[in-house]
C-alpha cells in the first residue's frame, strides 16, 4: 500500500500550503478506500490551465480545475489534478474566504472527480457538493456556492 502525492507550484499568486493539499488528497483517498495511488497536483496560472483545457476539452477559456484519471483499479488510482491559482484568487472574494481556501476546494473537487464523482446532473452535483463539504469540514471550512 503506497500513496504518492506530488505537488508542483507553477504560479505565484496564491501562497501554497503543500501539507494541507496533501492532507486533503489523502483524506479523500482514505474515504474512498484507495490504498495504492499516485496523484499529481499542479497549481498553475490561467494561461497554462486555459491551454490545457483547450488541448484536452476543446475550450481554451480559463477554468478552476481539471482532473485526469490515468489509471483506475478497484483500490488503486493514478491521476492528475490541475488547479488555477489565479482563478482561486479572483473568485475567493465573492465567496468571502481566502484564495488558499478556494484553492483547497478546487483540489478537493478535482480529487473527487478522480475517485469517480461527477457533477454533470443535478443529482450528481448535489452528491459532489456533499462530499466537498465533508472534506472541507476537516479543515473547519464550509464551501460557498453560487447555486
Amino acid at each position: 500500500m503506497t500513496i504518492t502525492i506530488d505537488i508542483a507550484n507553477e504560479q505565484d499568486v496564491v501562497p501554497l500550503d503543500e501539507q494541507r493539499i496533501r492532507d486533503a488528497v489523502l483524506g479523500i483517498l482514505d474515504d474512498e478506500s484507495i490504498g495504492e495511488a499516485t496523484v499529481s497536483v499542479a497549481v498553475v496560472d490561467n494561461p497554462t490551465i486555459s491551454r490545457l483545457q483547450g488541448e484536452y476539452l476543446g475550450d481554451d477559456s480559463p477554468t478552476d480545475v481539471l482532473s485526469f484519471v490515468l489509471e483506475r483499479g478497484e483500490s488503486s488510482l493514478e491521476g492528475e489534478v490541475i488547479v488555477s491559482g489565479e482563478t482561486a484568487a479572483s473568485a475567493a472574494p465573492q465567496y468571502g474566504w481566502p484564495a488558499e481556501d478556494e484553492l483547497l476546494l478546487y483540489v478537493i473537487h478535482g480529487t473527487l472527480h478522480l475517485t469517480g464523482y461527477e457533477d454533470t446532473t443535478a443529482e450528481s452535483r448535489e452528491e459532489m457538493r456533499r462530499r466537498e463539504q465533508a472534506h472541507l469540514a476537516r479543515f473547519r471550512l464550509t464551501g460557498r456556492y453560487d447555486d
